[in-house]
């Protein structure tokens, strides 16, 4: 396992971390090797938590700000290890893991290393189990065991953001909607009750459903009510007795998860619905003092952010937090995941100035 030189330039950083492959529940190595490149750097206090590392400053300062990433990504297809490519004259880093979200990770180690009197006390958390469920999530586990260390008076999170201000995010739900039947031989289809077809109504509401688009704070958020996955039938000869309908709801975070809930019901009335995830969301956290001195020190326009991230973890602990880092959302998860050079230079000099001032 290559080891990770905290000398190098935060380029070179996404490329060692990213060729280190940590597909969710495969961290390990890559933890190991974080933990090895920063347990020795003096001005940070080190402690791990399983494959979730936090290097803490304790410096005095009047303030604090806790900076995170995940070191996770969905699964590797045929993108590693990473390779440079041009398009249009723009020089990119292409990959699994350079958007999302890695070479936010990597400004954050090369920060860490080298911000050893930054003008606040700063917490880096490097984290596992992100792209899976919440219950699975390197913070959830760190809340229990060392809450204390969520301590702060603003936080950002590396997600991937075009180099701009994301402010908060949508909440997650994820439903199955279940019909059943009766099973019979599919020649005599007409002693069964066929579950898929009876599925059908429920498509048809999918279909059309039609999302909102909700104003929190100044920041216009898009919700998403849409069928992931479904599954039905047991053999090409059986009238299925069962279907499955998985539904992902992403709401805007003027609604609680209960509101998204019963929403989700109310679409699926009359179907049995078993909710399966639900994550909260987080409104923009823009009007704190330390996060319009953010905006205001990198610039750029605040967005939403679309996708769920931790800053609604940092929300529901009092932590206005908001996303920042380099890469085009769009690309996240993408086969052709890619990100522009340029944009980790940008954001790790718009972080350096804005800490080290």
């Amino acid at each position: 396992m290559p080891a990770i030189d905290l000398s190098a330039s935060s380029v070179d950083l996404t490329r060692t971390i990213c060729d280190i492959p940590s597909v969710s529940g495969e961290e390990t190595p890559l933890a190991e090797a974080i933990f090895a490149a920063v347990a020795d750097l003096t001005h940070l206090e080190v402690y791990r938590d399983g494959d979730t590392i936090v290097a803490r400053t304790d410096l005095g300062r009047a303030q604090r700000v806790v900076i995170a990433g995940h070191i996770d990504t969905v699964p590797i297809n045929a993108n590693v290890p990473t390779r440079d490519v041009e398009i249009d004259g723009e020089a990119f880093l292409w990959g699994r893991g350079t958007v999302d979200m890695k070479a936010g990770v990597a400004v954050q180690l090369k920060l860490a290393a080298e911000l050893t009197a930054p003008r606040v006390d700063l917490t880096w958390m490097w984290y596992d189990h992100e792209e899976v469920d919440a219950d699975l999530n390197g913070l959830t586990r760190l809340a229990r065991t060392r809450p204390d260390l969520f301590a702060g008076d603003f936080a950002i999170l590396g997600e991937p953001s075009n180099g701009t201000v994301e402010g908060g995010c949508n909440g997650n739900l994820r439903a199955i909607v279940r019909t059943s039947g009766v099973r019979a031989h599919s020649a005599r289809a007409w002693v069964g009750v066929n579950a898929i077809h009876a599925a059908a109504p429920a498509l048809a509401r999918l279909a059309e459903y039609r999302p909102r688009d909700v104003s929190v704070d100044g920041l216009v958020y898009r919700e998403g009510l849409n069928a992931v996955r479904i599954h039905g039938g047991i053999a090409g000869n059986v009238i299925p007795d069962a279907c499955e309908i998985e539904v992902n709801y992403r709401f805007a975070p003027s609604r609680s998860g209960e509101e998204a809930e019963r929403h989700v019901r109310d679409v699926f009335a009359g179907f049995d619905v078993e909710v399966v995830d639900l994550a909260e969301g987080a409104r923009p956290g823009l009007d704190a003092p330390l996060a319009q001195e953010f905006v205001d020190a990198v610039g750029g326009e605040p967005r939403p952010k679309y996708g769920w991230t931790d800053v609604a973890r940092f929300s529901a602990l009092g932590v206005p937090a908001v996303n920042y880092g380099p890469g085009d959302p769009h690309l996240a998860h993408h086969d052709a995941e890619r990100v522009p050079i340029a944009q980790i230079e940008d954001v790790e000099r718009g972080l350096r100035a804005w800490l080290a001032d």
